[in-house]
């Protein structure tokens, strides 16, 4: 009886923790060669949540509608949202298929390390986690931009005499980031902040909708909404100003892979990261189409003194001369900044978990410390606050040139397209019939939107790096091709320097898997025969 009170006192809390390594989600994890290091708080609809706050379409709509009509009019938005949700499906399908299969936080780096051909399996995947990383902090830098613009164009409408400048959007911008960082800390809440964010979205979003058309006194005719091409980029091809335009509505469709990097903190992620990425596709297309729609058709007065406003933030302007009320276009405006608010924890959330994951595998300067989670916390604390900080450094280069800043967020969007784009190019590689399949995979459709993904990335590396406006200026030059090159050296400079020798690929990792397994089972069987004892 002595021997089994003391062996009732053995358990700890740290072999309470490891009763998240019995399930099969945590056997398939260290199969892959990593243990079990975030608890799995999230559900379907919490993952659907951090996905759609990031995409967020019509938020993202919102905040770049009225620069995209100059590039191409209403006829841009409408019919761009189209074709840009049609390319994002079959973008959702690809990834979707290779998160069913391969469920890992890494997402687009772990599927290339695992598709790759093995000489080139390390080199690919280091590659496809900067390109990953990097395009996740140009896409906070652009949300945190858009916050920025939003509250300082708030303060201005109701402050008529007050001239924006750009270092009182500079403080804004650190303000929100800052603001955002602390919501990331702390891993239990985070569900339900993910969960509340996705309806705050949904009913700011039918609020603005039926408020707008509602009090508009004056409303415009279908011939503008749907047929309307305007052209005040300088370029006198219409073509080319479309896809110049195109850029703003393709920012609103960004980041679809977000909810793959949440694939280690829900369970059975095989099938709930590709509903999460399909959901936030479908919700994104329903939402930015009808919300672009509304609002075209409850434009008052002249397009351009709207495009033009002392606020910077047209919307705004927008909804002002629909109700012709400042205090209730202030409140529709902060609707959109609190669904913004949602995006950019999102995209806090989403980032950090790519840095860690990445970290892991020791493919960032740093490892020891980013790929840490916090055992309280239940968060990568060090990566979050890292990638913060980097958001915070980008954003000064808001003083410096806003059309340099503007290259850099269409660098976010290119450099995600090419994240994915080569472990689609490894599965095709390899063939479609020689991986194993997860829950989710489509087969000819999966194949067919493989090849619109890839055609669709070569595109935009191309045209998104033509100049916004003609004649081409210092001021009007698009800088997108500068920020792949400061990438493309940072990158290489550390593949040299330390990531070729350190970088902990395929072979390393399947090595160390059978290690990973072993002790995790081994964790496992004691727990269970103490259990048994208690």
């Amino acid at each position: 009886m002595e021997g089994e009170k003391e062996i009732t006192r053995a358990p700890s809390m740290d072999d309470v923790d490891h009763t998240k390594l019995l399930d099969a989600d945590a056997m398939k994890l260290a199969e892959m060669g990593y243990a079990q290091d975030m608890k799995r708080n999230f559900s379907v609809w919490s993952v659907l949540g951090v996905g759609f706050s990031l995409t967020n379409s019509w938020f993202g709509i919102s905040a770049a509608m009225i620069t995209g009509i100059n590039s191409g009019g209403p006829l841009l938005i409408i019919y761009g949202i189209i074709l840009i949700a049609i390319i994002s499906t079959a973008v959702g399908i690809s990834l979707s298929e290779l998160a069913s299969a391969f469920p890992n936080a890494g997402g687009q780096y772990f599927w290339a390390n695992e598709l790759a051909p093995k000489r080139y399996a390390n080199f690919a995947s280091y590659l496809t986690g900067w390109f990953a990383w990097a395009g996740s902090i140009f896409t906070s830098a652009s949300v945190a931009l858009a916050m920025g613009s939003a509250l300082v164009g708030c303060w201005q409408l109701g402050h008529p005499d007050f001239t924006i400048k750009s270092w009182h959007v500079f403080v804004a911008y650190q303000l929100a980031n800052l603001f955002c960082f602390f919501f990331n800390c702390y891993g239990k809440t985070l569900p339900k902040v993910a969960t509340f964010t996705l309806y705050t979205s949904l009913l700011s979003f039918i609020v603005i909708l039926i408020t707008v058309p509602a009090t508009a006194p004056t409303h415009q005719h279908a011939k503008f909404v749907f047929a309307t091409f305007i052209n005040n980029t300088g370029w006198s091809e219409g073509g080319i100003a479309f896809i110049v335009g195109l850029v703003n509505t393709n920012w609103a469709f960004a980041c679809l892979d977000c909810a793959t990097h949440m694939a280690e903190e829900v369970h059975k992620p095989e099938r709930m990261i590709p509903i999460a990425i399909m959901g936030t596709v479908a919700i994104g297309f329903v939402t930015s189409w009808f919300f672009s729609i509304a609002m075209f058709f409850s434009i008052v007065g002249d397009f351009s003194e709207i495009a033009s406003t002392a606020t910077l933030v047209p919307i705004l302007e927008l909804f002002y001369r629909a109700l012709n009320n400042k205090g209730g276009a202030i409140f529709l405006e902060v609707l959109i900044i609190a669904t913004g608010f949602g995006c950019l924890i999102a995209s806090h959330t989403w980032q950090s978990r790519l840095c860690w994951s990445f970290a892991r595998d020791r493919g960032l300067p740093g490892h020891k410390w980013l790929s840490q989670v916090h055992p309280v916390l239940d968060v990568p604390v060090y990566a979050h606050f890292f990638s913060c900080l980097i958001v915070a450094v980008v954003g000064c280069l808001y003083l410096g040139s806003y059309t340099a800043f503007n290259s850099m967020v269409t660098a976010c969007i290119v450099l995600l397209y090419v994240s994915y784009a080569i472990p689609v190019i490894c599965l095709l590689t390899r063939g479609r019939s020689n991986i194993p399949h997860g829950p989710f995979w489509l087969g000819p459709f999966g194949l067919v939107s493989n090849i619109v993904l890839l055609a669709w990335t070569l595109f935009t590396i191309v045209m998104y790096s033509f100049p916004y406006y003609k004649p081409v200026t210092a001021g009007t030059m698009n800088y997108v091709s500068a920020v792949y090159g400061v990438v493309v050296i940072i990158i290489a400079v550390d593949w040299l320097v330390r990531g070729k020798q350190s970088y902990r690929g395929q072979a390393t990792r399947h090595m160390e898997a059978e290690e990973v397994v072993r002790r995790e089972s081994v964790i496992s069987n004691s727990f269970f025969a103490l259990t048994k004892v208690i």
